[in-house]
């Protein structure tokens, strides 16, 4: 008898006849973990406690569907995120339809073909795993983000609110949802090149001395460093972000010196939104600048240290700006 390891995906079958959990069975035990369930109560106790990798659900079932099992499924936040396969004798595509519209991933029809099953449950278990790595590189240049805080007097809410307002302004400037939400996601790593300066430069109470500073203004190349060369597109961004959050639109900043739109957008996008936050932040050091001050200075460098177009649409978007600001306070 085969012994399946603990970190072998899990499945739950949902069916009334056994006869055919006994075909699904023998199927699918040779490569998964397998628990049963013959009612639609019981499965749903079982996707709590189990949180099964999928389910394969059966629709006509006594005292509860498996549509009814399904919407229930996807209403509870613990178990909303398990793809639920439907496998029914209901073939009409109008059946198939009320499955999807409950949020099922697939739908296969009886009799199964037993290469129908392997296949589709292998697509949907892969689809799931992708999801979970892309989870888990988030997470990872998450905690890097937090990382750099360690490093210097700014707060884990000021990553998230400037994080949000680069999206506002990318979203405002035209560039796509899902280009905007990868903004929002790398721009915590804009300084985490900051891991790599003394302490003794990046606590220190005072103003910076001119050695003290040139310091300081290799930490852009740094980040990128720590960044690398990747293949990921989120880790890409991140680098530039990184590398270019300091550069200003006159050409006149660090650490390239890099003039106007030779600034990539997500570099100019991140200088503004995290000096807007800055200003407007208490700091160890400062007092918390007025929105009206803020404005007011941020506009006087309009076309000098920031992207004319984006400091017009930060002023357009203030609304949206001020949700996020009275949202994510320290």
């Amino acid at each position: 008898m085969s012994c399946i390891p603990d970190t072998t995906p899990k499945l739950l079958i949902v069916d009334d006849e056994p006869a055919n959990l006994r075909v699904l069975k023998s199927i699918l035990q040779a490569d998964y973990r397998l628990i049963f369930a013959k009612n639609g109560h019981d499965a749903l106790k079982l996707a709590t406690e189990e949180k099964p990798n999928l389910i394969l659900l059966d629709i006509m079932m006594p005292d509860m569907s498996g549509y009814e099992v399904c919407e229930t499924l996807k209403f509870n936040p613990g178990t909303l995120s398990i793809p639920v396969i439907f496998v029914s004798a209901l073939s009409e595509e109008v059946d198939e339809a009320k499955g999807f519209e409950l949020g099922a991933v697939d739908y296969i029809t009886k009799p199964v073909s037993p290469a129908i099953v392997k296949a589709r449950v292998k697509n949907h278990l892969s689809l799931v795993q992708a999801d979970e790595l892309k989870k888990t590189r988030m997470q990872v240049i998450q905690v890097l983000g937090r990382a750099s805080e360690y490093k210097d007097n700014e707060t884990g809410m000021h990553v998230i609110r400037m994080s949000h307002y680069s999206k506002i302004l990318a979203k405002a400037y035209g560039l796509s949802e899902k280009q905007s939400e990868k903004i929002l996601h790398a721009a915590p790593m804009h300084d985490v090149g900051k891991i790599g300066i003394a302490d003794s430069i990046m606590l220190k109470p005072g103003r910076l001395n001119d050695d003290e500073m040139a310091i300081m203004k290799t930490h852009p190349q740094i980040g990128a460093d720590i960044l690398g060369e990747c293949n990921s597109d989120l880790l890409r961004l991140a680098r530039s972000i990184a590398l270019t959050h300091h550069e200003k639109w006159d050409g006149t900043g660090y650490p390239e010196g890099l003039k106007g739109e030779d600034i990539p957008i997500e570099g100019r996008i991140v200088a503004l939104a995290d000096v807007f936050d800055a200003l407007t932040s208490k700091r160890p050091y400062k007092e918390a600048w007025s929105i009206e001050k803020t404005l007011a200075f941020i506009q006087s460098q309009r076309g000098l240290h920031f992207d004319p177009q984006l400091v017009d649409l930060l002023v357009e978007n203030m609304d949206l700006i001020m949700q996020v600001y009275k949202k994510w306070q320290e």
